[in-house]
């Protein structure tokens, strides 16, 4: 078992892509930097899913086992940055009396605790968005109920071929203006593979565009070291 630092706080990852490692670990370089960043990778477990059609029971089971893994090894904070897995969180909180957090949820909680009325939510793939819209119409009820809020969604899988942040940025823009999100008061990234072209994406747009990855920096720097502020990245609402 790893015996974290009290001002160092283990926070551990469970990626199902690579990519997810190096995205979130800047993330939290730039928002939590105090944190001991844990990496867990099993590259099969998005594969095999949509292989399934979906999370089998052996899947979850796969996960929950991933979970004890890092639970067992002292993790303070935990976050799934596979939206897929989402579902497997809310079992996971009934086993562990640790911060685990869903891929985008704290995104999400960010922008519809906001001042926004109209949100809009971008992605590059077609799965993420139903994804993203379910995540977030479940959230409303707790989050904001007496306040109304206007969501629209834009698929751009052109972004997801781009050669770099600023093609995918003009794509997601694209796609945005296309759907009617040119007037969204804020943008969510669906997908950390999204993360890159933030900054240029809220350039184009003129509006806050939120990632998933530094949300849930903020939030668990805020859960399990709240008097260690950090500086809030261009484009993030603050905590």
């Amino acid at each position: 078992m790893i015996e974290p630092h009290p001002s160092q706080p283990l926070v551990a990852m469970i990626h199902a892509v690579p990519a997810a490692t190096r995205i979130a670990g800047q993330a939290f370089a730039g928002e939590f930097p105090q944190a001991t960043v844990w990496n867990v990778l099993d590259d099969r477990l998005l594969d095999d899913a949509r292989a399934a059609g979906g999370l089998t029971d052996a899947l979850r089971r796969r996960m929950l086992r991933l979970i004890g893994h890092v639970m067992e090894g002292g993790a303070q904070g935990l976050l799934l940055t596979c939206s897929s897995y989402g579902e497997v969180v809310d079992t996971a909180r009934g086993l562990w009396d640790v911060p685990v957090l869903k891929s985008d949820e704290a995104m999400f909680k960010a922008a519809l605790a906001g001042p926004y009325r109209r949100i809009a939510v971008v992605a590059s793939t077609p799965p993420a968005v139903p994804a993203a819209m379910a995540q977030l119409e479940a959230l409303v009820p707790a989050v904001r109920p007496d306040r109304p809020v206007d969501i629209v969604t834009a698929l751009s899988e052109q972004a997801a071929a781009a050669s770099d942040a600023e093609a995918a940025a003009r794509h997601l823009a694209d796609a945005l203006r296309a759907a009617g999100g040119a007037e969204a008061e804020v943008v969510l990234l669906a997908q950390y593979s999204l993360t890159p072209a933030r900054e240029a994406l809220a350039g184009l747009l003129g509006v806050p565009v939120l990632d998933g990855a530094g949300a849930a920096a903020r939030e668990l720097r805020g859960l399990l070291a709240p008097g260690q502020g950090q500086t809030v990245a261009a484009g993030a609402v603050a905590p």
